[in-house]
């Protein structure tokens, strides 16, 4: 088994803070390790910084602390600082922007020998999760790893698909011409090219669910049956089909187009799915279809939608520190935003403060918010809302505080 660095690498997808139909240019850096480094048996790692523009300066961190900015002789679209000695640490790289420096790539730590930790199994391109036959799907796997061999696997098999590639620490595997049977849990890992025995751990799955809506549209009810239900209380919605042993997936349908919010597979004829404490973000039309897991795989049509309207504030969210004690200094602090609704952009606001230090605009119903780089003049206390755009506007209250404490050592 060769010597392995682990690393501790958090994504996230910040966003403008205003309108999110607007345009932003991309300037963060980013930064990785050469995984040829990694099968060495000496200390040295190769840490990679890429620009998002070609340029002749970098500067790497450790541990909060700048290293000598490297000035090349002429522009470039990445560098190679060479790690020698103790390498394990808090890293973060930097490019030059015409005049300036860029913002600081995201964290990469270096914390000893052990397995390589697992990637992050994306779905792009279709609006709608309820696919139909012959769709194009592209899932992009990222490993926290360049140069790094990949697989992609459906159940308990692999796929030999096509794939390419933008970074030496992704790809993305194109499912051109989806068809039935195709649905179900894909996950993905990867392995240093020159180690067969050193693969990652699996992704989380990602699930497809495919319908040639070749069989009867289910039943649709909720209990309550009032379109107008009071906050706070449950709605059952009742997904009824005629067969038994079929997949649910329960539809809201809202400005993005339509999303699968849940997945059943009963034993019987029909799904229920709860929706508990709801709030005006609940309001939404829904429908839910099913498919047959047994041969042709046939899918369903779609329910007829049901529509409801909830008035009242949401609720508030829970802010949740990732961390026990004080954050040492360099490190980046991440604050989780919970909140009971999918599909809005949390922000991250300091004690007193209208502005927000973190926005992060995800599909699900929580995010990590993060202070980068930590030092004493992060220390306060914190607080986090959610809102939405469209096609319901509306804003959270502010959730509790969460207090912040920075250690130098």
């Amino acid at each position: 088994m060769s010597m392995l660095v682990a690393f501790l690498l958090f994504w996230g997808l910040p966003m403008g803070p205003v309108t999110e139909a607007a345009t932003f240019y991309e300037t963060q850096p980013s930064l990785w390790a050469e995984s040829e480094s990694l099968l060495k048996p000496s200390a040295n790692v190769m840490l990679t910084c890429q620009a998002r523009l070609g340029t002749p300066d970098f500067q790497l961190f450790k541990n909060g602390v700048a290293q000598e900015p490297v000035h090349l002789d002429s522009p470039a679209i990445k560098h190679q600082f060479l790690l020698t000695g103790d390498t394990r640490g808090r890293y973060r790289c930097r490019s030059g922007l015409f005049t300036r420096w860029t913002q600081l790539s995201k964290l990469l730590e270096l914390t000893g020998p052990t397995a390589p930790p697992p990637p992050v199994l994306m779905h792009r391109g279709e609006s709608a999760q309820v696919l139909r036959p012959g769709n194009k799907v592209t899932l992009a796997c990222v490993a926290p790893l360049s140069g790094v061999h990949f697989q992609l696997w459906r159940g308990e098999k692999e796929l030999l698909v096509p794939g390419s590639s933008t970074s030496p620490d992704r790809i993305f595997f194109h499912l051109n011409a989806v068809a039935l049977g195709d649905g179900g849990h894909y996950t993905c890992r990867y392995r240093l090219h020159d180690n067969e025995n050193a693969w990652s751990g699996d992704s989380a799955p990602v699930e497809l669910i495919l319908s040639d809506e070749t069989l009867p549209a289910p039943e649709f009810t909720a209990e309550p049956s009032s379109r107008n239900p009071e906050p706070g209380t449950r709605v059952r919605l009742r997904c009824l089909a005629p067969l038994e042993g079929a997949r649910f997936a329960l539809v809201r349908e809202d400005g993005g187009g339509h999303r699968v919010l849940r997945f059943q597979s009963p034993a019987g004829t029909e799904a229920l799915f709860e929706l508990h404490n709801i709030s005006v973000a609940d309001s939404a039309n829904y429908s839910c279809v099913y498919v047959d897991l047994k041969p042709p795989f046939g899918g369903s049509a779609p329910s007829e939608h049901l529509e409801l309207r909830v008035d009242g504030p949401p609720p508030r969210p829970q802010l949740r520190a990732a961390w026990s004690g004080a954050v040492l200094a360099g490190r980046d602090a991440v604050l989780r935003c919970e909140g009971p609704i999918p599909d809005v952009t949390f922000e991250l606001l300091r004690e007193g403060e209208t502005k927000a230090v973190d926005t992060v605009r995800t599909p699900e119903a929580a995010a990590n918010l993060e202070l980068t780089f930590v030092g004493p003049q992060h220390a306060g206390s914190y607080r986090c809302r959610y809102r939405s755009w469209g096609p319901n506007t509306f804003e959270s209250e502010l959730s509790d505080p969460v207090e912040l404490l920075v250690a130098e050592s």
